[in-house]
């Protein structure tokens, strides 16, 4: 079996699928790893999103910032900005399947015997990967169970800024979502920096790359996209950065996960 990821996608399909025939990708014997934010922005959400769903058995996926509103809009728990692409998929025929399918989906998978990991955004500093799946779960669960339009109504937001293990209810699930979900710098104490979504500077204040501080990652190698402008993370040894901007006019990357080749294509 041959493993692949691929970054943002953001409804980018028809470079999806150049970059799978390209690899020849066959779903009865390959697998596809997909970081998060498959749709929003580009031309085709609902194609992605029905693509995807057809090869489900063979795609491991992590819901991005982008799949969550998606959620949210659909489920009317956020007011719906004028959004063609979007409206399609909420007033598609194959929608109710298509949500039904996006809420069983994890914010972390993690392919233990592999040492290999996924999330949308990252794992910061002061969680292990045991932490890091446990946190995630308790994301899950609600998704999952009736209680999730609540979930959506009180998703947004930029606080809590720092992590605690004693947070409950709305704003613990809210910050787990946002270090999974939205995460880029942090502070030495593992504060959030929502704001700020260019490239590190050399001189970049009291907040740094949430991946430039010492991790608990130990061998196990971390994908993960959501931040187009670093076009790609190749200097860290345990993460691997796969939003190269292709909705913003850059590629989408798919990576042969066994050999570590990269792909490209742009819209």
């Amino acid at each position: 079996m041959r493993t692949f990821a691929v970054g943002d996608i953001q409804g980018c399909l028809p470079p999806l699928l150049k970059l799978l025939d390209k690899v020849k990708f066959d779903p009865a014997s390959d697998q596809l790893w997909c970081v998060g934010d498959l749709v929003s922005r580009g031309p085709d959400s609902l194609g992605t999103l029905e693509f995807l769903h057809s090869i489900r058995k063979s795609c491991k996926i992590v819901l991005g910032n982008h799949d969550l509103h998606l959620l949210a809009m659909a489920y009317g728990q956020k007011t719906i900005k004028k959004d063609g692409d979007l409206d399609r998929v909420i007033a598609s025929s194959n929608a109710d399947t298509l949500f039904k399918w996006l809420r069983k989906q994890p914010l972390l998978q993690w392919d233990k015997e592999r040492k290999l990991a996924m999330c949308h955004a990252g794992i910061p500093p002061m969680w292990n990967l045991k932490k890091a799946k446990a946190l995630s779960e308790e994301v899950e669960v609600v998704l999952q169970s009736k209680h999730h339009k609540t979930f959506y109504k009180h998703m947004y937001g930029n606080t809590p800024e720092v992590w605690d293990d004693d947070l409950i209810g709305t704003d613990r699930l809210r910050t787990i979502t946002n270090y999974f979900t939205r995460m880029r710098f942090l502070g030495a104490n593992g504060e959030l920096d929502l704001n700020n979504k260019q490239a590190p500077k050399e001189d970049q204040g009291p907040f740094k790359p949430w991946f430039s501080y010492p991790h608990q990652l130990k061998k196990t190698r971390l994908l993960f996209g959501h931040w187009a402008a670093l076009n790609g993370v190749f200097n860290q040894p345990h993460v691997i950065g796969l939003d190269t901007g292709c909705v913003w006019g850059g590629d989408l990357t798919l990576m042969h996960i066994e050999s570590g080749k990269r792909y490209r294509q742009s819209l």
